[in-house]
Formats: C-alpha cells, structure tokens, sequence
C-alpha cells in the first residue's frame, strides 16, 4: 500500500513541476509580449549578451541545451527581426558567428527585467528558493541520465 501512495506522490510532484512550468512560461510570455520577443528568444539574447563575443551556433546550443536545428531556426527568425548579425570569418570560411545588434542589445535590457519571475518567485523565502534549487538540481542530474 505504501508504495503504491509514494508512486502516486512522485507522478503528483512530476504533474505539479510541468504545470508550474507552463504557468510560468505564459507569465514570461505576458511579461515579454510588448517587445514581441518569445521567452526563446529572450533566452538566446540572454546568453550572446552574457558571452559577450560573437558566438558560433555550437556554442549557443551548448549554453541554451537545445539542438543546433532549433536553435538554427530561432536566429534565423531573430536576424530577419534585426536582433542579431551573422558573419562569416572569411568568404570561404563555413563558420558563421552570431552577435548582437543595438537593437538585439535594446531588446536584452527589455527583456532582462523578468518582472513575472521576480514576482512568483518572491513567495519563497530565501531558505526555500535554497532547497528547490537543491531539489531541482537533484532531479535535473537524475533526469539527463536518460
């Protein structure tokens, strides 16, 4: 009988991480909706800005843990919306290196307030936010084995 309520538990708080994740993406997506920007894309302004350096599509899938096609198909979309510059090296050379333009940088600082993260987060004591991280770090460990 034990097991079967501690089965019944682990599915509860897998359910409840998924849900809390989703409400949280449509308040970011609510938060970011002025600038037309996705919380995607916020992501990958975030990491060119803390880079600060031109950035080959490898690296930006290492640092966003996303596959090169996605990520691909994200600046694609953000350089037609003028918010990043791809260059080559060279003419020969196959590498191209994204950065950001003074729009993209603009778009960053918009974008970095995350005023609905604050917001739900703030009901969490310093204690707590502590042991989730801990827990969520646990589970994330866990979960990258499969």
């Amino acid at each position: 009988m034990e097991g079967t309520i501690l089965e019944d538990m682990r599915y509860d708080a897998w359910f409840l991480i998924g849900r809390t994740r989703h409400l949280m993406l449509l308040a970011r997506q609510k938060d970011l909706r002025p600038y037309e920007i996705s919380p995607q894309q916020a992501h990958i302004l975030d990491v060119l800005y803390d880079l600060g350096r031109k950035s080959t599509l490898a690296e930006l899938a290492k640092e966003t843990e996303r596959g090169i096609a996605v990520v691909s198909t994200r600046l694609t979309r953000m350089e037609r919306d003028g918010l990043v510059t791809k260059t080559r090296e060279n003419r020969k050379s196959v590498l191209k290196k994204f950065d950001l333009t003074e729009k993209g940088v603009i778009a960053h600082e918009n974008c970095a307030k995350k005023n609905s993260i604050k917001k739900i987060m703030s009901v969490l004591s310093e204690e707590e936010l502590q042991q989730l991280i801990l827990l969520m770090k646990r589970l994330s460990s866990e979960a990258e084995k499969y």
